[in-house]
């Protein structure tokens, strides 16, 4: 696989989402209480994401 979203539950039973690129974890969310709410920070990222501005604090 190329690049891909991942949901999984965390050790305290909260689903997070990771992304991930050639097998390299690039970001991982918060954890939510339920499945439905990290499929929808997933469908945010895919929404929102290609418009986003790049911040450079250097």
């Amino acid at each position: 696989m190329g690049h891909h979203f991942e949901i999984y539950k965390d050790k305290s039973g909260e689903f997070r989402v990771r992304f991930s690129y050639n097998s390299e974890v690039m970001f991982s969310t918060q954890g939510y209480s339920s499945k439905s709410s990290a499929q929808n920070a997933i469908d945010s990222i895919k929404k929102n994401g290609p418009g986003a501005d790049v911040v450079d604090n250097s």
